[in-house]
């Protein structure tokens, strides 16, 4: 069994929230390190993000979730511009279409003010059609918070892990925790590849899994609570229905069925919120479906089945109390993150520095590094330059004048530079770069993206997977190789 080096702090999780703390405490002057089970960052929870940055009128006041929602949402203009990452403020409305809606309606903007959300506004019909004229013609009064947006959930991710490793940070994917133990003053983390990790201090930013890494550590806690949700995604053809997320009022389980105009350009719909006695159970479902259509052109009645695209759900980690948990053990050195569902990700970089500050109280020490950078350095998205930008970067290198995904028009340099900043299967050149998210789901790009892979990774195609684990691509070419027959050109 090898022993790793002693770290400061270990995060346990690299999804939207871990990363975040990741990133917060790689401006200190520390030695952290963050463990994820997956094999790419981003691919719990936050893989199947719906990405609304939400204004803060839908949380309870004096919950953290009403706090660390509002707080969140001032800082996603400055963190999107710091990493590079896809960020749209189009606004959020929540419609009514009863008079028995419109009070509820009445409750939320009351309960927004409290929160203190900036710049909300009731419209009546003639003003909320005016905005969003593909909107259904009984909706009758809406709720209009323009600080909301939209965020690539999983880039946003990717890249607080990247700007943290760029400042020090440690990243190690492909580790499942296997057991956690506290001997004198630190933490003794075992994974799965034998290894041992020590740290002084621990967050566990465990996501779905949270109970689990808590019940390790000593907690007796109530368990959380997996809820799936289904969404489906449109054609960009259509993206020009609706300009704002549109909330329906919602129910005492979530914030309801949505349309969602993602930041990356595509229209989306969903989620549903069934809540499951386990936490793997990503299916979509033709009774998900109908619920999610059904529901959804009520709301905006020019959708057509026709014009989706993709299909994909997730499971997220219903809060036991309907709020944030925030524990600690071991006085205070080991942090329990539990029940962040939504607004989780708009909290994320919130719920970061209250971390830091019941990590501060426990004793770790918070000097700042002097050359902490927070930018993360500028992603070619070649299919946004102007002409004269995309001949200088095809001058500087001619990678960028291959088209590899025709439907996104995303090339081989793009997807070159992926692999580069940590990509190592085709799903993770797919959310680092939009390649295979366009209407042909990969069809046409998938053996063009193996084939980069495996150059770039020094490996055979074979070795190529979709999403790491057993997802291996070339199945029946592997069967020929193993039998001792030769692989095709």
């Amino acid at each position: 069994m090898g022993t790793k080096t002693h770290y400061d702090v270990i995060i346990i999780g690299g999804g939207v929230v871990g990363t975040a703390i990741l990133r917060a405490l790689s401006r200190l002057q520390l030695k952290i390190a963050l463990l994820e089970k997956q094999v790419e960052i981003g691919w719990g929870t936050t893989k199947a993000n719906s990405g609304i940055v939400h204004a803060g009128f839908h949380s309870t006041p004096g919950t953290w979730k009403a706090k660390l929602c509002v707080r969140g949402n001032a800082m996603f203009e400055q963190l999107s511009d710091e990493l590079d990452v896809p960020f749209w403020q189009n606004g959020l409305m929540m419609v009514a279409r009863t008079k028995e809606e419109e009070e509820t309606l009445r409750h939320y903007y009351q309960q927004g003010l409290e929160n203190k959300v900036t710049g909300m506004e009731m419209l009546d019909a003639e003003a909320t059609h005016r905005l969003e004229p593909n909107l259904a013609p009984e909706i009758s009064l809406a709720l209009r918070a323009p600080s909301g947006g939209v965020v690539a959930p999983f880039e946003l991710a990717m890249a607080q892990a990247e700007n943290a490793t760029a400042n020090g940070a440690q990243v190690q994917t492909g580790l499942r925790v296997e057991d956690i133990s506290h001997t004198g003053d630190e933490f003794v983390i075992t994974t799965d590849d034998g290894n041992t990790w020590t740290s002084t201090y621990l967050v566990n930013s465990a996501g779905l899994f949270a109970d689990e890494i808590a019940k390790i550590c000593g907690l007796e806690i109530e368990p959380i609570i997996p809820r799936k949700g289904e969404e489906y995604l449109f054609d960009q053809s259509v993206s020009d229905l609706i300009t704002h997320t549109i909330f329906p009022v919602p129910t005492p389980k979530s914030k309801g069925i949505l349309v969602i105009p993602t930041a990356e350009g595509n229209l989306m719909i969903g989620p549903t919120a069934l809540e499951l006695p386990y936490k793997d159970d990503v299916t979509t479902t033709a009774e998900g479906l109908d619920e999610i259509f059904s529901f959804t052109q009520k709301l905006v009645p020019r959708l057509n089945r026709r014009d989706i695209i993709a299909s994909f759900a997730g499971v997220r980690a219903g809060s036991p109390t309907g709020d944030f948990i925030f524990d600690s053990s071991h006085s205070g050195k080991a942090i329990h993150l539990r029940g962040i569902e939504s607004p989780g990700l708009t909290a994320a970089p919130a719920i970061a520095e209250h971390v830091l500050k019941m990590l501060a109280k426990a004793g770790l020490p918070q000097k700042e590094k002097p050359d902490f950078n927070p930018r993360r350095p500028k992603v070619i998205r070649f299919k946004e330059l102007s002409d004269a930008e995309k001949e200088q970067v095809i001058r500087e290198n001619p990678l960028y004048a291959h088209v590899v995904c025709r439907c996104e028009t995303i090339t081989e340099g793009e997807i070159v530079d992926a692999i580069q900043r940590g990509a190592r299967t085709v799903d993770g050149v797919k959310f680092r770069t939009r390649a295979g998210m366009g209407r042909c789901q990969g069809g046409f790009c998938t053996p063009h993206i193996v084939r980069i892979l495996a150059r770039e990774l020094g490996v055979t195609p074979l070795e190529i997977t979709k999403r790491g684990n057993d997802s291996q691509l070339l199945v029946a070419e592997a069967k020929e190789f193993l039998k001792g027959g030769k692989l095709h050109d």
